[in-house]
């Protein structure tokens, strides 16, 4: 039975709001939590203890990103994936892509319990399903000069969104964000091999002529994370809620939060159970800025169950 509309108490992790905040992770040895403002083109970082965020420019929009065993980060730009060896160090491209980055950047992503980095696009005219899911494994180099293997893992979408796998490694999650549908497969860790694709869960439509602030609507699957008990937590963007759904695709929670936007949760903290979720500001009205100062802001709540840690890209 879904604990429909819980309260919960979210406090704010920044106050200075974010164009569209994103891919939000918890640094194990930095002890910082990352995100990203893709719209701004920014990589942002902060040590909750102290409160000081920092701020990286991109020379284009950061979909997503996951830092690497080897040091600093692994990020999908809007044409292709990148990698910078620390913090504000010079990025190197690792693999392009054929899309055309007039109409089509990548988005959501992160990396895969073996090390490999997943990342999806999105279709900015939202008009044809023409956005698709990349894994890129850097374990297996090849060729001169040296790539990665692309492996090219779903498709038949516009935005993509709501990666996860669950506990056992053995089932991976995605999500179309604009046909509001979640998606689940049968996934083999070591082939890399997805199958027995199946809806997950189906959310709803807009309404026609539905406003925000409106009843009658409960927003769209955006970012995802997994718990560690397998339980799928969800931000609904324009619902003004997360979401956390059990195994088998039951709402158990419904928690309201004090943003219409929420984009994606993660979870932090040394015990792993601080949600932290990032939320978006860009093209809200006033009214509703107004009556949600904290739109664009981070913002965080505590949980019982803790979340699982990070995956780092390997190679």
């Amino acid at each position: 039975m879904a604990n429909t509309h819980e309260a919960a108490t979210w406090s704010p992790v920044t106050t200075r709001p974010d164009l569209l905040g994103e891919s939000p992770f918890w640094h194990p040895v930095e002890r910082k939590l990352y995100w990203v403002d893709i719209d701004a083109r920014q990589v942002r970082r902060m040590d909750p203890a102290g409160g000081q965020i920092e701020s990286w420019a991109m020379p284009q929009e950061p979909g997503c990103m996951a830092p690497a065993q080897s040091g600093g980060l692994v990020m999908a730009l809007r044409d292709g994936i990148y990698r910078a060896a620390s913090w504000g160090g010079a990025l190197t491209l690792v693999a392009r892509f054929a899309h055309d980055t007039a109409t089509t950047r990548f988005n959501d992503g992160k990396a895969d319990p073996r090390g490999r980095f997943w990342a999806g696009t999105m279709y900015e005219p939202r008009d044809a399903r023409k956005a698709e899911l990349y894994s890129v494994d850097l374990r297996h180099m090849h060729g001169s000069p040296p790539a990665p293997l692309i492996e090219t893992k779903a498709g038949n979408a516009i935005i993509a969104n709501g990666l996860a796998w669950s506990p056992d490694a053995a089932t991976v999650y995605w999500t179309d964000t604009t046909h509001h549908v979640i998606s689940v497969w049968d996934w083999d860790a070591q082939s890399n091999a997805m199958a027995n694709h199946r809806v997950f869960r189906q959310f709803p439509g807009r309404p026609a002529g539905w406003k925000p602030g409106e009843p009658g609507y409960g927003g769209r699957p955006d970012g995802a994370s997994v718990d560690s008990e397998g339980n799928y937590w969800v931000a609904m963007f324009e619902g003004g809620r997360v979401l956390k759904l059990s195994p088998a695709g039951e709402v158990l929670s419904d928690i309201a939060i004090p943003v219409r936007c929420p984009t994606m949760p993660c979870f932090g903290g040394d015990d792993l159970r601080t949600l932290y979720v990032t939320s978006a500001s860009k093209n809200r009205s006033p009214q509703e800025l107004h009556e949600m100062p904290l739109s664009g802001c981070v913002l965080s709540m505590r949980v019982d169950v803790p979340g699982l840690p990070v995956n780092f890209v390997s190679g």
